[in-house]
């Protein structure tokens, strides 16, 4: 028994997903409980943060439950437990950060507060064997960053979002275009119908001398297409697609590409003795037009490309467990 996985129960509650997960330190997933609120916030076409938070007290209970039944295990047999603790909103981070911590405490087991980014960045570690460093590209709802990533709460930022993240950018630009949301999936389906080149959209920020973005003027771009065109019902709304997507690609790629040069220099030799990495995560990670762009980006600046499986990139209780265990790892 003494050489047992250490076991930890995470919880994310930091926007509309409910979720619980059991890891063990061996890299073992017992369990990944996701109760979405997607219908709930969709005829919002956004997420509402009084209806997030009631949800996630109604669900919280349930899905700890699920992940215990899943995993064949009780209460007593978890080592430790860990809950988001932000950035998100606060009603739903309070409903899991005390839930987490009422548990630890009635256990008498140690508490882990995750950084939602944190969990990201970390992520793909629990299911490909990485070492530090590695560079990151961040791409969500909410955040899009590229990181140098040296070790649990090691990060060296290279660039982030000077106005709207890529997320919120497709979210926008789907919702405004009349597709519905989430928009990132939404777009994507739409674009597979669609020409990329039919529309003339601008790539914001391509080429300058840093590694930052910036989607907001992007999105006031498709804006202004559509009401040249006379609004959605007219507009060709599968080449519209494709050419945002086409856009927000070619941003994250060329923005890609400074920030490995970038990495390269500060973290290996000329030439490297190992390839370096380049790792994805974020929900956006999941588009597959954008995944092929970076991994021909990635290639041809001589990096592994690394996404974790798409149940790991979007909101999700394992990847809080996974840092807490990294972050227990390095008190052992």
């Amino acid at each position: 028994m003494a050489d047992r996985s250490y076991i930890m129960l995470g919880i994310e509650s930091s926007c509309d997903e409910t979720a619980a997960a059991i890891i063990g330190s061996d890299k073992t997933i017992y369990a990944n409980e996701i109760a979405s609120q997607m219908d709930q916030h969709a005829e919002y076409g956004g997420v509402v943060p009084e209806v997030a938070a009631r949800a996630h007290l109604e669900m919280i209970d349930v899905v700890i439950d699920r992940a215990l039944q899943r995993a064949g295990l009780a209460l007593a047999d978890i080592d430790g437990f860990a809950a988001t603790a932000g950035p998100g909103l606060i009603g739903g981070l309070a409903v899991g950060t005390v839930t987490a911590k009422a548990i630890a405490a009635a256990r008498q087991r140690p508490y882990y507060a995750v950084n939602h980014l944190e969990g990201h960045a970390l992520s793909a570690r629990l299911t490909d064997s990485i070492g530090f460093p590695y560079l990151l590209l961040l791409v969500s709802g909410g955040h899009t960053q590229l990181l140098a990533v040296a070790g649990p709460g090691r990060y060296h930022r290279y660039g982030t979002t000077m106005d709207d993240a890529a997320g919120e950018a497709f979210d926008k630009c789907a919702k405004i275009m009349g597709l519905g949301y989430p928009g990132g999936p939404a777009i994507e389906k739409a674009a597979r119908l669609g020409n990329a080149e039919a529309i003339v959209l601008p790539r914001p920020l391509k080429g300058a001398d840093h590694c930052h973005f910036s989607f907001s003027g992007l999105k006031t771009a498709l804006a202004n297409k559509l009401k040249q065109i006379g609004g959605a019902d007219q507009a060709p709304l599968h080449d519209l697609a494709a050419s945002l997507q086409a856009a927000i690609a070619d941003c994250l790629a060329d923005r890609s590409q400074r920030a490995m040069r970038q990495f390269a220099a500060d973290y290996f030799s000329s030439p490297p003795d190992t390839q370096p990495v380049l790792v994805i995560a974020g929900g956006v990670a999941a588009n597959k037009y954008i995944f092929a762009q970076l991994a021909d980006t990635a290639g041809k600046n001589g990096f592994r490309l690394s996404v974790p499986p798409a149940a790991l990139c979007t909101d999700n209780a394992a990847m809080i467990a996974w840092a807490a265990l990294e972050r227990h790892n390095l008190d052992k």
